[in-house]
């Protein structure tokens, strides 16, 4: 087996490779003054099972496409050196958002990217908590493993939750996202939690909708999406909760984008804390950026590297998956 982590998330992978007991494989990445680039493994790939791990998100002098455009190189490099498979690990998956077509002459974003991969030759991919699941199964014709990080937040819940806990989604879109969370929940726990959600619509960058279902006073509030980009989702549901005499509110997300706008978050008081994976580089960011931040960070390198442990040996992933046998 080969395992490379692209540059922009060797952080991530080198935690990833201390879970599969083996350093990361040496690789080579130039920039050049026009804005191109060049990247190759630095050791032979020739028959061997190749994992190529880069994490979609903007930022660190990178744009997104950039991020992209690195990605697919790199697997078609791996492919066209002889790799007998090659499967890209992508803990956050970009352009997910846009699956279906919304307006007139919308694009479906979702699916051109699923086949860019499989045009590189990509045999399998990797990915947490796309924004939405079944866009993501039906986008992809190469095989498709999606990695559930609801379990890593239960500890957080449990340790800062007291009695009464409600699992909230800030919108009807994520819904059973935050069921999903619930039940687990009550299964590691072995106590009820409420259940609550918000109606949210936006069009042309305008978000509306009042309706506010389930009780919320003098409960602990965990408030999950699969992702924090602007904030502004979370905060309108978090102050939602608050005029509802919620005792605390806490903002649960895989990845933690943190862009434009999201500063609102880390000073406002309707949020207790805020806790998100490290599937992205932003997180560590905010960190050093504003060091009194409520922010936890969970790390998704032992996931995902018993993810990659369990493809290589052809081991069960049913309990990596929440899927029932």
């Amino acid at each position: 087996m080969r395992f490379f982590a692209l540059n922009d998330t060797a952080d991530l992978g080198a935690a990833v490779a201390r879970v599969l007991q083996a350093p990361l494989d040496p690789h080579e990445e130039r920039d050049f003054g026009d804005g191109e680039h060049k990247a190759r493994p630095l050791v032979s790939v020739r028959g061997k099972d190749v994992y190529v791990m880069q994490s979609l998100a903007g930022g660190g002098g990178a744009s997104v496409n950039d991020k992209l455009c690195k990605l697919l190189f790199f697997l078609a490099t791996c492919r066209e050196n002889g790799a007998a498979r090659v499967t890209a690990v992508v803990p956050y998956l970009a352009y997910a958002r846009k699956e279906r077509q919304t307006k007139a002459r919308d694009p479906v974003t979702t699916r051109y990217v699923a086949q860019l991969f499989e045009a590189v030759g990509t045999k399998r991919i990797v990915t947490l908590d796309v924004h939405n699941f079944a866009a993501f199964q039906n986008a992809f014709r190469c095989e498709s493993i999606h990695l559930d990080t609801r379990r890593l937040f239960v500890p957080a819940i449990r340790r800062m939750g007291g009695q009464p806990v409600t699992i909230l989604s800030p919108d009807g879109g994520g819904v059973k996202r935050a069921q999903l969370l619930k039940e687990m929940l009550e299964s590691e726990t072995g106590t009820e939690a409420r259940f609550g959600f918000m109606e949210k619509r936006r069009s042309r960058g305008v978000v509306s909708g009042d309706l506010f279902a389930g009780d919320v006073a003098g409960s602990s509030v965990f408030i999950v999406d699969d992702m924090i980009s602007s904030g502004g989702t979370m905060l309108r549901a978090a102050l939602a909760c608050r005029e509802r005499d919620a005792n605390a509110v806490h903002a649960i997300a895989a990845h933690g984008l943190f862009g434009e706008g999201s500063a609102a978050l880390f000073s406002s008081p309707a949020i207790d804390r805020i806790i998100v994976t490290d599937s992205v580089a932003a997180a560590a960011r905010v960190k050093v950026d504003h060091p009194s931040a409520r922010l936890d960070i969970v790390s998704v390198g032992p996931l995902i590297g018993e993810a990659v442990r369990r493809l290589h040996s052809n081991a069960s992933m049913s309990e990596l998956l929440g899927i029932e046998d």
